[in-house]
């Protein structure tokens, strides 16, 4: 019997997360290259052969017994390298095999290391992921030992190793950690329909709820915020904005510009464009810091989101107004039903051209052909109005900087002309005294 084996053998398959015929078989392939290598002479089929219950080994050489006890230190060390190689051959296999299949999915780590700005993370069982520093939530650093989540963006294999790449800016992320927070989504009552992010800065989440009783948004903040709080530290502080999900476009696109208030919705499907209006005290809200709220509501909606505000809306439906107006044939109706279609502005009309005004619009091919070209002319105008204005206010504030560099001249050069003053006063006083003692 030789038990100590079976018992090694299952050690390492428990380890290594292999499975123990495998391991058994690597170290029958081992012992056979052993064999060979101790006698190179010998001719024939070598087997090797290990009873799985007892441990015993047992070779022949077309069915004559080879007492494997007399292999020598060179033989024993080929079967060593072997069988390693082996091993970690089914190691990778296994943990590729593993790995593979949870992408997508969150796991947990301990960070071992950064090496070049890649972070190292242990995720158990001697197995390491790497997190590519443009994975990495910008500002976030993780200390040795530290516990981290992560999601399991690609697994690669290679040669010698494994390559499990880990992220914690893929939208992914945000996906599992709500998973994992609220049960209404990983018992499928509430959904994720869209979402948008920049890692580090701010997230938009579009959910529904497939049971009317149940409030997505409400169900995602939890009580006193409990739930969105967990993913927000997870994050470092992430802005997250818990969005409701609509099939009107026009609802959606309102509902993604929170807390702004829109007034207006206009949506071009020709262009794939979604016009809002918005009054003047909420046009900071909509467009967000640097943009980022109207950026993440153009990706979550699909739409390209363009903010106006009333003054700004009138001015262009003013414009379009005038430009028909020019057109003999074009009735008055016209503005209306181009509104309607979402083409608020000459601009629009330049784009769109004229085959949606025949299709959609019902109007007829010559007097579509006279609208667009009188657009194209009021387009090319408004353009160079534009830039004139831009021009201008480039010299406006060249002339203005000047004038503020002469001011400060000015000033500098009368504070010297001041502290001089007083020097000159107490020369004359003095020449004053001198006088008087002679």
């Amino acid at each position: 019997m030789n038990q100590e084996l079976v018992r090694i053998v299952e050690n390492i398959a428990r380890d290594k997360n292999i499975e123990i015929e495998s391991i058994y078989r690597d170290l029958e392939e081992a012992m056979v290259s052993a064999v060979r290598k101790h006698y190179a002479d010998l001719e024939g089929d070598i087997v090797v052969q290990i009873d799985r219950r007892s441990g015993e080994v047992s070779a022949f050489r077309e069915g004559e017994a080879i007492d494997i006890r007399k292999l020598g230190r060179i033989p024993a060390q080929t079967a060593k390298q072997v069988m390693i190689q082996r091993i970690r051959a089914d190691e990778r296999e296994s943990i590729y095999a593993e790995y593979s299949q949870r992408k997508g999915q969150i796991v947990s780590g301990t960070v071992v290391r950064y090496e070049g700005g890649t972070l190292i993370v242990n995720l158990g069982h001697s197995v390491e992921g790497f997190m590519p520093k443009t994975e990495q939530i910008m500002g976030q650093t993780h200390r040795p030992s530290e516990r981290v989540r992560c999601v399991i963006l690609d697994v690669k294999e290679s040669s010698n190793q494994v390559k499990i790449i880990l992220s914690r800016t893929h939208p992914d992320f945000i996906k599992g950690l709500f998973q994992t927070e609220v049960p209404e989504i990983g018992e499928e009552i509430i959904e994720i329909r869209a979402l948008a992010r920049e890692a580090g800065y701010r997230t938009k989440v579009a959910v529904a709820s497939l049971d009317d009783r149940v409030d997505p948004v409400g169900a995602c903040v939890g009580v006193r915020g409990s739930r969105i709080k967990n993913i927000v530290d997870e994050l470092g502080g992430e802005k997250i904005d818990i969005v409701r999900w609509n099939e009107s476009s026009q609802v959606l696109v309102a509902n993604t510009l929170m807390p702004a208030k829109v007034s207006e919705i206009a949506l071009c499907f020709e262009l794939g464009r979604a016009t809002v209006v918005v009054s003047e005290d909420q046009l900071s809200l909509a467009i967000g810091k640097h943009g980022q709220n109207v950026r993440l509501a153009a990706r979550l909606t699909g739409w390209d989101i363009d903010i106006l505000t009333p003054e700004e809306y009138n001015k262009g439906v003013d414009l379009l107004t005038t430009c028909l107006k020019q057109v003999e044939g074009a009735k008055d109706v016209y503005v209306d039903k181009l509104l309607a279609l979402g083409i608020i502005s000459v601009l629009d009309l330049e784009d769109v051209g004229v085959d949606p005004l025949i299709n959609e619009l019902s109007i007829e091919a010559d007097i579509a052909e006279l609208i667009v070209q009188a657009a194209v002319v009021a387009a090319k105008k408004l353009n160079d109005d534009s830039k004139l204005a831009k021009q201008e206010a480039v010299e406006r504030a060249k002339q203005e900087a000047a004038d503020r560099a002469a001011a400060a001249a000015a000033t500098e050069l009368n504070e010297d002309s001041n502290e001089a003053t007083p020097e000159s006063a107490d020369q004359a006083e003095s020449a004053d005294g001198s006088s008087v003692a002679s």
